[in-house]
């Protein structure tokens, strides 16, 4: 072959396309993303609800049996509401064998004479409230030291058929799992005393006459029981006319309670 066959062969191979190395680069293809339709949001947005209703109703039952701790503090609505509001809440827990005999005595039997017979609910006094109301008059409360308890600790304030009926089955189970003594000692220590965010008869007892509620007076201590339900607008260290013939009457009705204290001795 001559010299210029191979001059045109180098020439021909210079000028050739190069092959690339490496393999072929394959693009990945988008995932198939499925949304779901509006049927299957809404029906996971009703489970949801029940979910949440089911552990709504649930949760207070299963607290009431926390409760029977006596290390366990119970909290009420109100004050949790005002924790979250970043509003003052004074409560000082005591138990209630600490406490004078008058404190508890002059609330029982101001706010819930029978609190030792009935089993969480005075079902002749809300048969009555009942009948008012089926009559049109004016309706008086029938709420027990329980019912107030449960209303305290599980519900809302303000007067509504609806929370009067979560009342009555929360009482009940209140009334199954708790001795009344314990039930008691929540309440007094759950109770508001004023508008300033003081709760239970200690934190009241220290505010209102600077004593605490186990060296309360019969006095004081019928003043206290007779602010109860309205502590808003009755003060105990500034008692009203109307208020010391209230007070008057309960230091009388403590002082003859006997058989009707027996389950808190």
């Amino acid at each position: 072959m001559s010299v210029k066959y191979f001059q045109e062969r180098r020439n021909i191979l210079a000028n050739a396309p190069k092959k690339k190395s490496g393999k072929k680069t394959v693009r990945a293809k988008k995932p198939i993303i499925l949304r779901p339709t509006l049927r299957q949001r809404m029906a996971s947005l009703f489970k949801w609800t029940i979910l949440a209703l089911i552990t709504i109703i649930v949760l207070p039952f299963a607290l009431t049996v926390l409760y029977r701790w006596e290390a366990i503090h119970p909290t009420s609505t109100l004050m949790l509401s005002r924790h979250l509001a970043f509003k003052p809440v004074d409560r000082r827990w005591i138990e209630l064998d600490d406490m004078a005999p008058a404190a508890y005595q002059a609330v029982m039997m101001s706010e819930d004479g029978q609190f030792c017979a009935h089993n969480g609910i005075d079902w002749n006094a809300l048969n009555l409230v009942i009948s008012d109301a089926i009559d049109g008059e004016k309706t008086r409360g029938a709420s027990t030291i329980t019912m107030q308890t449960a209303k305290n600790l599980f519900l809302w304030g303000g007067r509504s058929y609806v929370r009067k009926a979560l009342e009555i089955p929360l009482a009940l189970w209140i009334e199954l799992v708790l001795p009344k003594k314990r039930i008691m000692e929540i309440y007094l220590n759950i109770a508001e005393w004023d508008d300033n965010g003081v709760f239970g008869i200690e934190a009241g007892s220290q505010s209102h006459f600077g004593v605490s509620a186990a060296n309360l007076t019969r006095k004081q201590a019928a003043y206290m029981a007779v602010t109860l339900p309205n502590p808003i607008l009755r003060e105990p260290s500034n008692p009203t006319k109307g208020l010391r013939r209230l007070a008057s009457v309960n230091i009388k009705r403590a002082q003859n309670s006997g058989a009707y204290i027996k389950c808190l001795q």
